[in-house]
């Protein structure tokens, strides 16, 4: 059981009792504080994330172990290189946000029935977030003008914490990734947090560091700031 206050009663904690409470404890820091915008924007500043588990109030999470994605360790598989060089898909930034967030919605995942851990309230809240340009999407379209794949995720002052992503034909959430990593890296960005380590993370070289580290490394890009979607940087 965590140790964290009421929720009800307390404000997420700042970044650094994060780690004093949470250090030696669990990767749950709350349960029950409500989905808002307000408080989903604290929260990711904070280094903490919303997932919903059926049956128990929403928890928020600030895992023990941080995946991360360091752009100077990328790794591309060959055969993902290769059908990035056969240019069949374009890309583009916050076209189709509700598309794309719908559209990972509904994928099915692994061990998960009904769809994913996006809620009707994670998409409101969320595309409330987009309209205040704090949550972006990308969006990879076919030869026809489809939408057949794409990602969200959250600007965290500085950080892009990656949500979800979801294919309607093959590669193409992976190549809109390698799509928003070239972007970041343009802006200035050296790192992404993608939360909870997965194969396809794994093989493009991201890695696990802990708690503390990641809320370290966090609080020192958001004082760098890197403007990872304003043009006139």
């Amino acid at each position: 059981m965590s140790t964290f206050p009421d929720p009800r009663e307390f404000d997420f904690p700042s970044w650094q009792l994060v780690g004093e409470y949470f250090y030696k404890s669990d990767d749950i820091v709350s349960f029950g504080q409500p989905l808002t915008a307000e408080n989903v924007r604290e929260a990711y500043v904070k280094g903490i994330f919303p997932w919903y588990i059926e049956g128990v109030p929403l928890p928020w999470f600030c895992p023990e172990r941080r995946a991360i994605l360091e752009f100077s360790r990328l790794r591309i598989p060959r055969s993902l290189a290769k059908e990035q060089r056969k240019r069949n898909f374009t890309f583009t930034l916050d076209r189709d946000f509700n598309s794309v967030i719908l559209g990972c919605a509904a994928s099915s995942r692994k061990g998960q029935r009904g769809g994913t851990w996006i809620t009707k309230d994670f998409i409101r809240v969320y595309s409330q977030l987009h309209n205040e340009g704090i949550a972006h999407s990308v969006e990879t379209w076919n030869v026809n003008g489809d939408l057949v794949g794409g990602l969200y995720g959250v600007d965290a002052g500085g950080v892009f914490c990656g949500e979800s992503m979801f294919y309607r034909e093959p590669n193409a959430s992976k190549l809109a990734l390698l799509f928003l990593i070239d972007h970041l890296c343009r802006r200035g960005s050296k790192w992404m947090d993608v939360q909870v380590m997965t194969e396809h993370m794994s093989a493009l070289g991201a890695h696990e560091i802990d708690r503390i580290e990641f809320l370290y490394k966090l609080k020192v890009t958001q004082i760098e700031n890197p403007r990872l979607y304003d043009d006139r940087r």
